[in-house]
């Protein structure tokens, strides 16, 4: 027995010509590999952190629309033309600031932010995935964009934002890869 195996398919045939009187049996078995949406996002996502010039934390975040099309990404870093964490040193660490709290001190944009900005109105109905949870600054405005969904495949120290989210009954989904 011949078997080959293309692109998740099992195909089987007999080897040798059929006889006259018999058929040659093919049996095919399509198994669907592909990761689930969720997941598939979730790591796009990952590769949009590693863009971050933040010296603490890499985040990254896109925005997909309902049929599955990447609308907007973000990672953190600071506001265009502006020196980079990565090449001035973080002001927090030198201030010994806790991750999660003085974000008036800090001068990056969130992931989030910057997604919802590239999205602008387009970011209403569709989905956020991030690679930990928002903040409270960035799940107000993750509220007020009209995002539906928040999927999830990381974690942060404020966790008040997931509260704002449940209140707002935005769902958030917490993705394991």
């Amino acid at each position: 027995m011949y078997m080959e195996k293309y692109h998740g398919a099992k195909i089987t045939d007999f080897t040798g010509p059929p006889k006259e009187e018999e058929e040659q049996e093919v049996q095919v078995e399509i198994k669907d590999t592909r990761p689930p949406w969720d997941i598939y996002f979730a790591r796009i996502v990952d590769g949009i952190a590693a863009r971050s010039t933040c010296t603490r934390r890499q985040i990254g975040a896109i925005v997909v629309n309902k049929d599955h099309h990447i609308v907007s990404t973000g990672f953190n870093g600071v506001v265009r033309k502006a020196p980079h964490c990565s090449e001035v040193g973080c002001v927090k660490d030198e201030k010994d600031i806790a991750s999660g709290t003085g974000h008036s001190i800090c001068p990056a944009v969130h992931a989030e932010q910057n997604a919802l900005i590239q999205a602008g109105r387009a970011a209403a109905g569709c989905t956020l995935y991030l690679n930990a949870f928002p903040c409270k600054i960035c799940a107000r405005l993750i509220v007020n964009a009209g995002i539906e969904r928040v999927v999830i495949s990381g974690d942060y120290t404020d966790k008040e934002g997931l509260e704002i989210l449940k209140a707002a009954n935005i769902e958030v989904t917490r993705v394991s890869m």
